[in-house]
């Protein structure tokens, strides 16, 4: 019996064009001349331009993409042969909003194999920006970022202090961000538009400390030729951030004690006061409480600059933010540096997860750096970090300390889930994305405590 031939379906081309207005994604063609030569309905509605205007004009004159000029993806495939997928970037739309895609590009052939052109295929990501933007919301304060439930707290009270006009005390170790949180609570604050002047009060011996803070007249002192103003006075309308303060010595102290009661101060050599309304945020590493009862700190002083306190909780305390904080810093370096480094190998995150970090936030950001040196695009791998976190990790335990660290972020990311859903294990489950039977076996593997009534209880 013979067999019936096989029928091969022809697309033709009136097949193909009602395939390319029928998709969602944007598609354009263009010529060897980069000029226009397909333009589908998709791409019509994301860039607002018709095919009308678009076919026969230069696609960069069409998109206004940052990538036209000189990192143009198209470009790069019309030159190699190798297409590119899912590249993100941006376009600007008829009305010049700046539009996030993600695009995908290939060589355009005819019947014979001969290039004549390229195609590109792109999606409109604004509806995915707009969510990753919501989410992230939850996470930053300003420029500061943490899921961390210590941070979390500190996040729903910083608006408050921000818009009070009391002397707030920023108290934790070396490099846990207490500059930038106080920057953070100055461009939440009614300063904001006036500036942000900083003075660390341990840089700087006594005689100089007295008068940076609140300058000088014109023959105060020999080589006094003019007059200097302070930093009370540069922040005038702003906030004036001291940093170190249980430096400052009980001689100093008591000329601050004046200004934060009277709000005015005497230059050097100046008869006259000078008010200032500048909002005071100060910030010390020791305990001011331990100084007082030692005597080495006024308490009079103590007490006026302790109306409102914060405590940063060091990088040990909150290690399930140090994937945002490794992002955070790749997007920061990638600007400063103009590199491309895409992230971070889980290997590597997972050293940093066992480390310490004794120098907290300032630490880890050091560590990014150096491995951009290292590591200017691709991605950070072990070898690109530090001896003193690759040694450690080695003498430790091996493949069982990357393990123990990644538990140990699991465990920190659902801990701080079942906080913010008030222990309902339900409404945590749908927080995480998982299967609630799935998050009842990760709490018992992970020895996660439970209070004896969840959310959902009555009290």
């Amino acid at each position: 019996m013979s067999k019936s031939p096989r029928h091969t379906p022809v697309t033709t081309p009136a097949t193909t064009d009602a395939i390319l207005e029928s998709i969602s994604d944007g598609v354009f063609t263009v010529d060897p001349e980069w000029r226009i030569t397909s333009f589908n309905r998709a791409a019509e509605e994301i860039t607002g331009i018709s095919r009308r205007d678009a076919i026969g004009r230069l696609c960069s004159e069409v998109f206004r993409s940052n990538m036209c000029e000189t990192d143009c993806a198209l470009r790069k495939t019309l030159k190699n042969g190798r297409p590119i997928i899912g590249r993100s970037g941006y376009i600007i739309d008829e009305e010049g909003n700046r539009i996030p895609i993600s695009l995908s590009t290939a060589v355009l052939k005819d019947s014979n194999g001969k290039v004549v052109g390229g195609a590109e295929t792109f999606r409109d990501l604004s509806e995915v920006e707009t969510l990753r933007h919501e989410l992230e919301g939850r996470f930053h304060v300003g420029e500061i970022v943490s899921r961390s439930p210590l941070m979390q707290r500190l996040f729903e009270v910083i608006p408050s202090i921000a818009v009070s006009p009391s002397t707030v005390l920023l108290n934790g170790e070396t490099g846990t961000g207490k500059e930038l949180m106080a920057r953070t609570i100055h461009s939440l604050s009614k300063h904001s538009s006036g500036p942000f002047v900083a003075l660390n009060c341990g840089a700087l011996p006594d005689t100089l400390l007295e008068s940076e803070l609140f300058g000088y007249k014109a023959g105060a002192f020999t080589g006094a030729t003019k007059d200097k103003p302070g930093r009370f006075a540069l922040a005038k309308g702003g906030t004036l951030f001291l940093d170190e303060i249980g430096e400052v010595s009980p001689a100093l102290q008591v000329r601050l004690l004046r200004v934060l009661q009277e709000h005015c101060y005497e230059p050097l050599g100046g008869t006259t006061p000078v008010t200032t309304d500048a909002r005071i945020i100060v910030a010390t590493n020791r305990d001011l409480a331990e100084l007082t009862r030692n005597g080495t700190f006024r308490e009079d002083l103590y007490y006026r600059v302790n109306v409102v306190r914060i405590e940063l909780p060091p990088l040990r305390r909150r290690k399930e933010d140090l994937p945002l904080l490794v992002e955070q810093f790749i997007a920061k370096f990638n600007r400063l540096h103009h590199a491309t480094v895409r992230g971070m190998a889980p290997e590597a995150l997972s050293l940093l997860m066992a480390h310490d970090w004794p120098g907290n936030v300032r630490e880890l950001e050091n560590v990014i750096e150096r491995a951009f040196v290292l590591c200017p695009d691709g991605t950070i791998e072990i070898r690109h970090l530090p001896d003193e976190l690759t040694l450690h990790g080695s003498r430790s335990v091996g493949h069982a300390s990357l393990q123990d660290a990644r538990s140990q972020l699991e465990a920190q990311t659902i801990q701080a889930a079942l906080e913010r859903n008030n222990y309902n294990r339900l409404a945590t489950a749908k927080a995480l994305g998982m299967h609630k039977t799935s998050l009842f076996r990760k709490i018992r593997q992970l020895g996660i405590p439970l209070p004896e009534k969840d959310g959902r209880s009555k009290q």
